[in-house]
């Protein structure tokens, strides 16, 4: 392998998340330690090194052009990462040094050094596990720090399902536990979505004996839920970044649901009444809105079989 290629292997060997074994991180790793193509691993170096001379060297040794205007993915995306893995330490000439100096440098830690020098010899994997061992992998710490994050909601059939973190995943979480608690506590779980995973949940049974087409369950809302005493179908829209159920998503679901013989309920549902003036406009007549922060209300769009007079 040339020096790129084993920098790579290094990254992922040291337990470097995927997003920083690629390229630009393994020219800032061999800009890092002076290694040159034909310079051997047990001659690497510590020195501070701004990166600006970081590119400066990527360009004269091994032939790759980085914009000026590059400097802050790579501090962002690479540097960071370093850090947050031990391998690299900030101004260790003057740890003092402003944040935004131009002056700041990075430096590979004495620990990480040493492992380094050991890369392709005899030593290197018992070096390797003993600092794996004492510093941990960040694709690991990562990965806890996401589940740490994760919101869990448990199904009506017993089923746990974990959502990543994100603002339109807290609401289908609200919408399972909350709206179906208050209107419809009964009602199965036909489908969830996922913002990250998209599809989080998935009842294959049920969306048979509805008559869905399991193959079209991508086109569906983020929730769907069904009550079987009344044959109601809830499909419930999340409204945080995409909008709410609009005339022409309805037509859409209906031509997906033209088998189905249960009676459609389309809800948008929403985190603030600020999200739901912000769409209010696009909302389809004959639907429902439920807002996650008034959960025991529900606001219908026309129909006046909902007219009803209120007395104290």
């Amino acid at each position: 392998m040339n020096k790129i290629d084993e920098a790579i292997a290094v990254l992922g060997a040291l337990g470097l998340p995927k997003g920083q074994q690629n390229e630009r991180s393994a020219l800032t790793l061999l800009a890092l330690l002076d290694l040159r193509e034909d310079t051997s691993w047990r001659r690497v170096k510590k020195r501070p090194i701004r990166i600006h001379d970081m590119m400066v060297f990527m360009l004269k040794h091994y032939g790759r052009e980085y914009a000026e205007n590059s400097r802050e993915t790579i501090r962002r995306q690479t540097i960071h990462q370093f850090q947050q893995a031990a391998i690299v330490v900030k101004n260790p000439d003057d740890p003092r040094r402003p944040t935004n100096s131009p002056n700041t440098v990075y430096a590979i830690t004495d620990e990480a050094l040493d492992i380094l020098r050991k890369y392709g010899g005899v030593d290197w994997e018992t070096a390797l596990q003993k600092f794996v061992k004492k510093q941990g992998k960040l694709v690991e710490k990562y990965e806890k720090r996401k589940k740490k994050h994760q919101i869990s909601v448990s199904l009506p059939n017993g089923t746990l399902v974990d959502f990543s973190p994100g603002k339109h995943n807290e609401l289908q979480a609200k919408i399972l536990e909350e709206f179906r608690g208050t209107f419809c506590p009964d009602a199965k779980v036909v489908y969830v979505g996922d913002a990250a995973k998209k599809l989080l949940y998935l009842d294959e049974d049920l969306l048979d004996q509805l008559k869905i087409p399991i193959t079209e369950h991508d086109k569906l809302p983020d929730v769907v839920l069904y009550d079987p005493e009344n044959n109601n179908l809830f499909l419930i829209e999340a409204v945080t970044a995409h909008g709410p159920l609009s005339p022409k998503r309805q037509i859409e679901l209906e031509e997906t649901l033209q088998q189905c013989k249960a009676r459609r309920v389309y809800v948008s549902a929403f985190p603030d009444f600020r999200e739901f003036k912000r769409h209010m406009e696009q909302i389809a007549w004959e639907t429902e809105v439920w807002i996650e922060n008034n959960p025991g209300h529900m606001i219908h769009f026309n129909g006046p079989q909902f007219f009803t007079v209120y007395s104290d």
